[in-house]
């Protein structure tokens, strides 16, 4: 596995889309992900599994700032900066929101095993070390995720 941790930043950016729902806030957890994986160079070990590492940071960083912010509670859910002005009017882009749609329906483990296994394309290994979890729990939910996505987009299981 190469050091190179900007050969990381597409990967990390599809985890984080997938943890965080908005594209924002997923450019955000990306930045923080690779502050803190600077910080924290020392505790590295060269030659391990960096891609492995980044998603283990951002994935704690994620759940640490959800507690964080069910203790605080900002009112930005209701601002009306967030709803979209125009409507998108191209088939491809709609089909594309009901599979993100689909995806972020699935609960969180499915979720986050779909993502890091069939979109970021990280190994059954990998993935169950990220997810703190056995490779057979991986395979599962995975199979479980392929099941409700295929529901969910009304095609044929």
């Amino acid at each position: 596995m190469s050091d190179d941790v900007l050969s990381h930043i597409p990967a990390l950016r599809l985890f984080a889309r997938s943890l965080t729902g908005r594209y924002g806030d997923a450019d955000d957890l990306v930045q923080d992900t690779l502050v803190r994986a600077i910080a924290s160079a020392q505790s590295y070990t060269p030659g391990t599994n960096m891609r492995a590492w980044l998603f283990t940071i951002m994935r704690n960083r994620f759940y640490n700032d959800r507690v964080k912010l069910a203790r605080e509670r900002p009112g930005a859910e209701d601002c009306i900066s967030s709803v979209p002005t125009t409507p998108e009017t191209q088939y491809w882009h709609v089909r594309g929101r009901e599979i993100e749609a689909a995806l972020m329906g699935l609960p969180q483990a499915y979720r986050e095993a779909v993502m890091l296994v069939l979109v970021t394309g990280e190994s059954y290994q990998s993935s169950a070390e990220i997810l703190g979890c056995d490779i057979g729990t991986i395979k599962s939910r995975i199979n479980r995720g392929r099941k409700l996505l295929q529901t969910a987009l009304g095609e044929e299981v």
